[in-house]
């Protein structure tokens, strides 16, 4: 049964028409709640179709009631990956602690873990055919006037829109030609990182295994023995690497120079990096910007606020920050719409792009000393799941529907 709060009343006319560039998590999820309002959208995706893969994503805290209002939870409920071990290895492969992931994570009994395809084709399957999609097209130029936004899209067409959004993740076009440069925005944590999948030839199950050095990582996450397993390749670097985005080969190449001497499976793990079609590597970051709006264009998500996957609340925080800027903009123009948008929710994005600074450590040492208080710490964690998560995951009350 769908627990939907009543829809406020829309105007008839005009129909207020909106363009949001990305079809991931937080542009279909903006749809939505837009198209309920009674807005004219359209989706632009520069992918041919939506994208399947990528690692599983972590619902939690706040944006569990968001999906229960969008009448989907008991869909991704069906989804949830229920992760029972976090191990971690030394150098050569022995364990050091073996605990349950939610003592880590800060995650409770209740929360999400579902493939990142299976919640984005979940959110598309729930507004499809209200919201036009335009897919394999992107933005090309804006032009802004007081009483419209006039877009030229990569494939030659010209429309105007009431507003757009830009929903185009970390690496957001949308916000690079009406915000500037990404540098002006992004925080470099130290860290860069390689994603593929790889076959599982472990036996893994409902688990993840870290393997550390200092200032270097590997982890293997597995959904189940017939499925690939997601892996990752993680160091420290003090700056952005300048020659790691030159070529398709450069990642490769310095992911290999990194790990050269690496023992447990880490050659394999290389060597699959090397043969895999689905690599992504990028440097580890956030987006911290003073204003999440220009005129009659606002930023949503990773594009505004991507608190980097050091705190898993990346998604969380896509689906927060949808339902809270089409709150705002319900009955209420762009301006003041805009301004509501980040003045409600920009404690919550802040409180959690902070977890980063509390969590990262653990994860990645970056000098002998740190990795073995860490593997102390992890021996003397609490085997029991917290009762309750982080305060941070659940800091925003959502205004209801009226």
């Amino acid at each position: 049964m769908n627990h939907l709060h009543p829809v406020r009343n829309v105007r008839a006319t005009p129909q207020r028409s909106v363009l949001i560039s990305g079809a991931g998590v937080a542009g279909p999820a903006l749809a939505f709640w837009l198209n309920r309002y009674g807005l004219a959208v359209t989706v632009v995706e520069k992918a041919e179709t939506l994208r399947a893969g990528g690692y599983p994503v972590d619902v939690r805290g706040t944006a569990l009631e968001v999906v229960r209002r969008m009448g989907l939870l008991p869909q991704l409920r069906e989804a949830h990956i229920e992760l029972r071990r976090l191990t971690f290895l030394g150098p050569e492969g022995s364990e050091v602690a073996s605990i349950n992931p939610h003592v880590l994570t800060g995650g409770v009994a209740g929360d999400l873990e579902v493939p990142r395809g299976d919640l984005i084709r979940t959110l598309h399957t729930a507004v499809r055919d209200d919201v036009e999609f335009l897919f394999n097209d992107s933005i090309d130029t804006l032009e802004q006037s007081p009483h419209k936004v006039d877009v030229t899209f990569r494939r030659g067409d010209r429309r105007t829109f009431d507003m757009v959004i830009g929903a185009d993740g970390l690496h957001s076009r949308t916000r690079g030609l009406l915000f500037g440069p990404e540098e002006h925005f992004h925080r470099y944590l130290g860290h860069c990182f390689a994603g593929f999948t790889m076959p599982n030839t472990f036996g893994l199950s409902h688990e993840t295994v870290v393997w550390n050095t200092p200032g270097r990582a590997a982890a293997l996450y597995a959904v189940d023995p017939h499925t690939d397993l997601h892996a990752l390749l993680n160091f420290a670097h003090p700056e952005p690497p300048p020659h790691a985005f030159r070529t398709p080969q450069s990642p490769q190449d310095l992911v290999a120079a990194v790990f050269a001497d690496a023992g447990w499976e880490i050659p394999r793990m290389v060597n699959a990096l090397r043969n895999a079609n689905d690599l992504f590597f990028d440097k580890v970051g956030q987006i911290r910007m003073p204003h999440w709006s220009n005129g009659r264009v606002a930023l949503v998500g990773d594009a505004a606020y991507a608190p980097s996957f050091l705190t898993g609340q990346g998604t969380s925080l896509a689906l927060v920050g949808a339902y809270m800027l089409a709150n705002s903009l319900a009955d209420q123009g762009h301006g003041s719409g805009f301004a509501a948008y980040e003045h409600h929710t920009r404690e919550f994005v802040t409180l959690n792009q902070d977890q980063v600074d509390k969590g990262d450590a653990t994860l990645f040492p970056t000098t002998l000393q740190a990795l073995k208080q860490r593997n102390e710490l992890l021996r003397n964690l609490n085997a029991t799941p917290p009762e309750k998560g982080r305060p941070a995951h659940s800091a925003l009350t959502l205004p209801t529907f009226t």
